[in-house]
């Protein structure tokens, strides 16, 4: 197969298993009539006559609505938001017995019934989306009731790298999160709504906890491309407090990329810290190549495989992928950087839980 053939096999493979979806879900939801107010011309009328005065008024944003408020980010910014005094509401996915504090309401709704959603986004300011990868096209129809309920500001689920990185975003895994940024800000350059993006680099902590940055249980770690490329990663509390404070400064986040950092670690920096906390004997050092395993993960895409974690990887540790940020917004958010022995302190906590 020549080069031009794989390159076009890889696109087509590309768009059959991450754009089309994407796109077909776009136009499902962006047609689907609301079948509890199609009929009833008033309601829209209302909805428009006072949506541009409701999104000038960016002062107000008390009532939050929360997607994906279960899981282990959304949960962390639940509390944040319950702690600085908003007015919650949890957007319960149909079918889910999970259990919430008593302080949110908690409002069913069903992704592929829009009624319910604008039903359930009326009223509020803003909605907070922490849902993971396999949920991320659904922010899809989430933003259509969004704009349709007259929500002011929309903050989907990024907390990652540069979330406008250019070749990130070209990347398999990340279509979906490509769909959603390019829907909210169409949707904000007709004036229908405002949006925050808000780029934290991996979660600092779960990263440690789960072994992204490395294998703590038994001593292994990965010196991406040598160890020496900066990268930008941030605590789940300290995202969360990010994403309470974009709502309190809503003129200064809006219609933007926010960038937030805990602190700026190389894989050869965390290893030594890692050291200090384990003792230095046993540690196991591997250097695989980002771009072998690019090569690798595409190849196996071809095959129908997806290596998200490898993807994950590049976008981390690869040079130009929006892994390390040079300017934050930690300043405007109220959010500290760790110093060297707030960082050594959280890493000897998060060890001891490990081992």
């Amino acid at each position: 197969m020549t080069a031009t053939c794989v390159l076009d096999h890889l696109r087509g493979t590309y768009r059959s298993i991450y754009i089309e979806p994407c796109q077909d879900r776009i136009k499902k939801h962006h047609h689907t009539p609301i079948t509890n107010h199609s009929t009833n011309t008033s309601y829209y009328k209302a909805i428009d006559s006072h949506h541009q005065q409701h999104l000038a008024d960016m002062s107000a944003m008390s009532k939050v609505a929360v997607a994906g408020a279960a899981g282990r980010v959304g949960s962390v910014i639940l509390n944040q938001l319950v702690e600085d005094g908003f007015k919650v509401t949890v957007l319960n996915r149909k079918g889910s017995d999970h259990s919430y504090p008593s302080a949110v309401a908690v409002v069913e709704v069903d992704y592929e019934s829009p009624e319910t959603l604008v039903k359930a986004l009326e009223g509020q300011d803003a909605v907070i989306s922490a849902v993971g990868f396999a949920g991320l096209t659904q922010q899809i129809p989430l933003i259509h009731a969004a704009v349709k309920a007259g929500v002011k500001r929309f903050l989907p689920s990024e907390y990652g790298g540069d979330a406008e990185n250019p070749k990130a975003l070209s990347l398999a895994p990340f279509q979906g999160k490509k769909a959603v940024s390019d829907l909210i800000k169409k949707e904000a350059a007709a004036g229908n709504i405002t949006y925050t993006l808000v780029s934290t680099g991996p979660f600092l902590d779960m990263a440690l906890r789960l072994g992204l940055f490395a294998d703590i249980k038994n001593k292994t770690i990965r010196l991406w491309d040598g160890g020496d490329q900066p990268y930008t990663t941030t605590t789940l509390a300290s995202t969360a407090k990010a994403i309470s404070e974009v709502l309190k400064h809503p003129e200064e986040t809006k219609n933007r990329n926010v960038f937030v950092r805990s602190t700026t670690l190389t894989q050869k920096a965390l290893l030594e810290k890692l050291k200090k906390a384990t003792g230095p004997e046993g540690w196991k050092v591997e250097t695989p190549s980002t771009s072998e395993a690019l090569k690798k993960a595409v190849t196996n895409l071809e095959k129908g495989e997806i290596d998200r974690l490898a993807f994950i990887a590049v976008v981390i540790w690869a040079e130009g992928y929006g892994g390390y940020f040079e300017k934050v917004d930690n300043e405007l958010l109220g959010i500290k950087e760790l110093d060297d022995a707030e960082l050594q302190n959280l890493i000897d906590g998060i060890v001891k839980e490990v081992q």
